[in-house]
């Protein structure tokens, strides 16, 4: 990554992979996870030093894992979307999981970029600092213009807290 003003390396940044498991599906069945892979491939292509976070990779079984189990887990990603420096959040429809690890990120002030054609969605909307329509569209973001915003948000750890603010404002 690029090095600071005090001529010390900035950390590498943290992107936590949220998106839709089940989605709307009113039985055990899993949406496709795909796009995931794609997400980490241009993530490691833009930041090569980056740790990404995908609670997928992390628990593949999840669906089959006891209520109690899969309710640490839900909460131990939450806990893991909430310190990250930049969550994608990948929503071709609903997800009430992401909606809720985008809630308590937006809390903790992390910087959320949406995939979704859902852009007048009040979650989408609210707390998403970007949103952009596809994955080719976020692709060319972080080809060509992500690098100072993930350098802000790596240098804003420090500054976080765990109140209610104001909706970010959106940098389109």
């Amino acid at each position: 990554m690029n090095e600071e003003r005090s001529g010390q390396a900035a950390p590498p940044p943290t992107f936590f992979l949220a998106g839709i498991i089940q989605g709307s599906s009113r039985s055990r069945g899993l949406s496709d996870q795909s796009y995931r892979g794609r997400l980490a491939g241009i993530l490691k292509k833009a930041f090569p030093d980056a740790e990404i976070i995908c609670p997928f990779d992390l628990h593949p079984n999840s669906i089959d894992y006891d209520l109690d189990k899969g309710k640490k887990t839900f909460l131990e990603m939450v806990s893991r979307a909430k310190r990250c420096d930049v969550l994608i959040a990948y929503l071709p429809e609903a997800s009430l999981g992401t909606a809720i690890e985008m809630w308590e990120s937006f809390r903790s002030g992390v910087t959320i970029w949406t995939i979704s054609p859902m852009k007048e969605n009040w979650v989408v909307k609210f707390f998403s600092h970007r949103v952009f329509s596809s994955l080719d569209e976020f692709e060319i973001h972080l080809r060509e213009q992500a690098r100072e915003e993930v350098l802000r948000a790596v240098r804003g750890r420090g500054e976080r807290s765990e109140t209610v603010s104001d909706p970010p404002e959106r940098l389109l």
